[in-house]
């Protein structure tokens, strides 16, 4: 019975582990999407000091206080909203326009099943976890 409790301690462990690398590869990836797609406007730092910003006529957003304007929880599922369109955000006219198709689903096709629902996904996902790393 030892032996069994100790597989399930070791299997547990292992999967937290995994996890907790799952996560930092993902936040790596959402860096990397963050750079490209977001820093442009809302900074480096994601302070809303980005090189476009001065051009923008609604001020861009300080990407790392999302948890204090929200009793201090990370609003994951409203940032996902946001960054796939569903939620509009009035400075982006809706959509994220500088994101193009990034960000955006294709439809099935007869090669490829799920379009590109899975791997937008994942962009969106790991971009709302790199800005839940870079909170205040």
């Amino acid at each position: 019975m030892m032996d069994f409790t100790k597989a399930i301690a070791a299997g547990a462990v292992f999967g937290l582990a995994a996890a907790g690398i799952a996560s930092a590869q993902d936040a790596d990836v959402g860096a990397g999407l963050y750079a490209d797609y977001c820093a442009a406007c809302h900074g480096a730092s994601g302070k809303g000091d980005g090189d476009m910003a001065n051009l923008m006529t609604v001020p861009s957003p300080n990407l790392t206080l999302l948890s204090q304007g929200n009793d201090g929880e990370f609003p994951m599922l409203k940032v996902i909203h946001v960054i796939d369109g569903r939620t509009g955000v009035r400075a982006h006219g809706g959509a994220m326009p500088v994101f193009g198709r990034v960000f955006a689903s294709t439809e099935p096709g007869p090669n490829n099943p799920y379009g590109s629902v899975l791997e937008v996904r994942g962009r969106v996902l790991s971009l709302a976890m790199y800005l839940e790393s870079i909170q205040q």
